[in-house]
């Protein structure tokens, strides 16, 4: 078992920060031993640290004592301290109150580093949590990830008393004399982290006198086998996925003949967790979208497209964004538009012009009904294109046309002021305002898609 000291806890925390010294810290303070003697040990070790508790009014007198006993230290140590109550007005969850509190307390946290400008948050879990924790996720079936432990660091966070058990924790607060006070709804076995603590962790303690320490060593085990795999999953990953603008495209047909297990730890840093899900999607036909809270995947023949919400948000979001007024074209003057797609030039003239290619299109300017406007494709728009009979729903058009369904986010469409459509940029002039042998006034468009 290792012994807690001064000297000890210094070694763990330069193990988890560079340069500590020079750091700022926010040491999270409930009142009871092992944050109260987190206190102590920086305050001894002389380091820069605030300290931030929150009362959340859920045990009378004794939130209030506990509040009291953390502020009090500060106070004699001259420690800068962050205090939560939280008021009577405040919703009280209908569900886990532990989920709720650890909501409330966290973003107090990170408001109070924000506005300090701190480096890092503190929390003084412990061996014994450790322990509890892999119980927990054990018996979730949370897998390697879940029994591997809690981080000494993380985002953040550091955990510099992770490596000691609860026992030395209260020997040495004893034995420096550090106040603290114990909780006594901790005693009750109301849940689950309580049952495990005070009736399953005793037991398995108790089977050897080294399993503490037997613990720790089987934890590192299990952290070195996460990263080994970890590494391995991202050397196949990148085996089979590049990058298009804003959005990750994985190989459909390399990702296929990954086992189940990898495509589902592949797909699980977008947000996609679960294995029934991922079978869904590798069945999946072709346009068919999946979406996770932060994601969306979309199905488009041999690559899976990824990309994040906010990108899709932003250029659903683009719409109308240039306008063509009639009085906006002179005679013979070229009129330039461009974005980050493509570059349009107009030109209102009363000879008629031959047309190269497909890039350029000319229009009967009497016919047309100004204002014209560029905007993003709907597949619902319909098209009467130049050449063919009848008309096509974009949808078909786009199916027709072979245009890929990642590419066809990207098509802007030419309209009129009745927002019908003129052209489908750059692949097909509407026919129905184009030129004929009667128009006087010719509109020449021409377009250069740029790379």
């Amino acid at each position: 078992m290792k012994t807690l000291t001064l000297s000890a806890f210094e070694n763990s925390l330069v193990s988890i920060t560079e340069n500590g010294r020079n750091k700022t810290y926010l040491i999270a303070v409930s009142g009871g031993a092992d944050s109260m003697l987190l206190l102590h040990l920086m305050k001894e070790l002389e380091y820069d640290f605030h300290a931030a508790h929150v009362n959340y009014k859920l045990r009378g007198e004794d939130s209030d004592l506990d509040q009291k006993i953390a502020e009090d230290f500060c106070k004699k140590y001259s420690v800068p301290f962050h205090l939560y109550t939280v008021s009577d007005a405040e919703t009280k969850p209908s569900g886990s109150v532990q989920l709720w509190a650890r909501a409330l307390r966290y973003d107090f946290f990170r408001k109070i580093m924000n506005d300090n400008q701190l480096d890092f948050l503190m929390t003084a879990h412990h061996l014994n949590d450790q322990l509890e924790t892999f119980i927990i996720n054990l018996s979730r079936g949370s897998g390697i990830r879940g029994l591997s432990g809690i981080p000494q660091s993380d985002n953040g966070i550091l955990r510099p008393l992770l490596q000691f058990p609860k026992e030395e924790i209260y020997r040495f607060a004893k034995e420096k004399q550090v106040p603290y006070r114990e909780d006594l709804s901790n005693q009750k076995n109301d849940y689950l982290r309580n049952e495990i603590r005070n009736q399953i962790v005793p037991l398995l303690i108790g089977t050897n006198p080294n399993f503490l320490e037997n613990f720790q060593t089987s934890l590192s085990l299990l952290s070195d086998s996460r990263q080994l795999m970890e590494n391995k999953l991202e050397e196949i990953a990148d085996e089979m996925t590049t990058f298009s603008d804003e959005n990750i495209l994985l190989n459909k047909s390399l990702f296929s003949g990954q086992s189940l297990f990898v495509q589902s730890e592949i797909l699980r840093k977008y947000g996609f967790l679960y294995s029934d899900e991922i079978q869904k999607i590798m069945k999946a036909e072709n346009g068919k979208i999946f979406f996770s809270n932060k994601y969306r995947l979309l199905v488009d023949h041999d690559t899976l497209v990824i990309t994040e919400k906010k990108s899709v948000e932003k250029m659903e979001s683009i719409q109308d964004i240039a306008f063509f007024r009639a009085g906006n074209i002179s005679e013979n003057e070229i009129f330039t538009f461009q974005n980050d797609d493509f570059q349009l030039k107009m030109q209102l003239t009363d000879r008629p012009t031959s047309l190269r290619d497909k890039n350029e299109w000319l229009f009967d300017f009497e016919k047309l009904n100004f204002p014209l406007k560029i905007r993003k494709a709907n597949e619902r728009d319909l098209i009467f294109p130049i050449g063919m009979i009848g008309k096509k729903k974009l949808s078909k058009f786009f199916r027709d046309e072979k245009i890929p369904i990642l590419a066809r986010e990207k098509i802007w469409l030419l309209c009129n002021g009745d927002d019908e459509v003129l052209g489908v940029i750059p692949f097909r002039q509407d026919r129905r305002y184009a030129a004929d042998s009667a128009t006087n006034a010719f509109l020449k468009i021409s377009i250069q898609i740029k790379k």
